[in-house]
């Protein structure tokens, strides 16, 4: 696209949330790429979490399970697409992501200035807008094992916290691995030796993290759908179809757990933009009906780098819309 393109948007559903939110008027530098305002609602009895991620047509968010392949391909590393992660990133106190994600974002660094350099200074100005007063968003990683290479870049950005959440044995071979020192590794394990996601709600919590940008990868993502945690989904459709094959497997927006037929989630639509030919979609998710079953996944752990509540009655409105 050309250096003038927008983030045109083609249907508003729902107007600014009425409690607590982050965000509001976004500064001139900002609106002329996506619009007059950002607002998430911020949930008064714990974090809030948006999820981002691309997908092609047919669902998928990478081209392999082992982590060589991730958003940028999926994407077209479409500036767009690029630059609401980066807006997103610098409205949140905190990026989430997996394992998977971090290795198959050898190089990256999950800051908004990094996905989007050009737009560095206008992020900064919104942090400060905002009220924020981390220059940038700190990087949660996620990874049962610790098999985190402490050369990765993204652990090495003095101006970025980073938090690494494993388990016991996740921690011995992570403080062992020569980790930088500004590095905090966080212990919180579940009964089956895997870590729990509403452990991983009360590090949020603990660290006064009110919005919190889930970036993947799909089984993370999938553990948090299931436990009830996600608010919204903001969702970007590149116009292409990957397929899938025995000789191919890919991965989905959501790996890990199934639904039954009338258990599963449903959102509500609350805006939907374009530019070019994808489209960017938000939704309210809503609660759950039913609790899902666990499925093994394809791959242990492994996500695409970008790193649903279950389905409310029908006809039920959105527990917390957004704009």
């Amino acid at each position: 696209m050309g250096p003038g393109w927008r983030i045109e948007p083609l249907v508003e559903t729902t107007g600014r949330p009425a409690g607590a939110m982050r965000g509001g008027a976004l500064p001139e530098a900002l609106s002329h790429r996506y619009g007059p305002e950002l607002a998430i609602a911020l949930r008064p009895d714990r974090p809030t979490i948006v999820a981002n991620f691309v997908t092609t047509l047919d669902g998928v968010v990478a081209f392999d399970t082992m982590g060589r392949t991730g958003g940028r391909e999926i994407s077209g590393g479409f500036a767009p697409d690029r630059f609401l992660m980066g807006l997103l990133r610098a409205t949140a106190d905190a990026v989430l992501v997996g394992a998977g994600t971090v290795r198959s974002g050898a190089g990256h660094v999950w800051s908004p200035d990094h996905v989007h350099p050009s737009s560095a200074e206008a992020f900064a100005d919104w942090r400060v807008q905002l009220g924020l007063t981390a220059r940038q968003p700190a990087t949660v990683m996620v990874s049962t094992s610790g098999r985190i290479d402490p050369a990765h870049p993204a652990l090495h950005r003095p101006d970025v916290p980073v938090l690494i959440v494993t388990t016991a044995i996740g921690r011995r071979r992570l403080e062992s691995s020569g980790l930088p020192s500004a590095v905090e590794v966080v212990l919180v394990e579940g009964r089956s030796g895997a870590i729990d996601v509403m452990g991983l709600r009360d590090v949020f919590i603990d660290r006064r993290l009110e919005l919190v940008v889930c970036e993947g990868g799909p089984t993370l993502f999938g553990s948090l759908v299931a436990a009830g945690l996600v608010d919204e989904l903001f969702l970007t459709v590149a116009p292409q179809i990957a397929g899938r094959g025995a000789d191919h497997p890919r991965l989905a927006l959501v790996e890990g757990l199934a639904y039954q037929p009338g258990a599963t989630p449903w959102a509500t639509l609350g805006s939907v933009r374009r530019a070019g030919d994808h489209l960017f979609l938000r939704y309210a998710l809503m609660e759950p009906a039913a609790r899902p079953e666990s499925v093994s996944p394809r791959t242990p752990n492994r996500g695409a780098s970008r790193s649903t509540r279950p389905r409310a009655r029908q006809g039920s409105p959105p527990s917390r819309p957004g704009c």
